[in-house]
């Protein structure tokens, strides 16, 4: 094997190390810096990680690696909403007060159909870490594309925090229902 395979391989096997021994998310820019190459290489071991079968999934806050314990089943269900951009802070604060966590948003997207980005936010400094990116990014929200229109998987220990959850946004007029 050549020396840049074997440091790939290297490169890859730390970066599954790392990911394994955490149990907060680690971003592509934070690894990248550590074994002191681009993001970009980060971002390609890590998909090539994918390929191989490895269960890692990109999430606003980093990289996780899902393990039993993290993936363990809960109370799950498909809310739809419809708001705003600037309502979307409001929106995610509701649901982690309520002790829910928000796993993605999907939209639907003329051309490519379902969009689905992972979220894994279960509290305010994730809901304020996430604002915070997209606004030093200038990012759009996925909702942009829609309208205002999108669904959320989300979880939660107990049955009663996502029903709580539903309540509260419905009486905010977040939650779009059936008439």
């Amino acid at each position: 094997m050549s020396d840049s395979k074997l440091k790939a391989k290297e490169r890859r096997d730390y970066i599954l190390t790392l990911l394994k021994e955490r149990d907060e998310p680690l971003t592509g820019s934070s690894i990248a810096k550590e074994m002191h190459v681009t993001r970009q290489v980060i971002v390609g071991d890590v998909s090539l990680l994918k390929a191989s079968g490895e269960p890692i999934v990109a999430t606003s806050q980093g990289y996780v690696y899902l393990t039993k314990m993290n993936s363990a089943p809960k109370f799950k269900r498909t809310i739809v909403c419809c708001h705003s951009a600037e309502q979307t802070e409001a929106e995610l604060t509701i649901m982690v007060d309520h002790g829910v966590k928000i796993e993605d948003v999907v939209v639907e997207h003329p051309v490519y159909g379902d969009l689905t980005a992972r979220l894994n936010i279960s509290n305010r400094r994730d809901v304020q870490r996430f604002i915070d990116q997209v606004n030093s990014t200038k990012a759009s929200f996925l909702l942009e594309l829609t309208d205002g229109i999108h669904t959320h998987t989300i979880s939660a220990d107990q049955i009663e925090a996502l029903d709580e959850a539903e309540k509260e946004l419905a009486s905010k007029g977040i939650l779009l229902e059936l008439k």
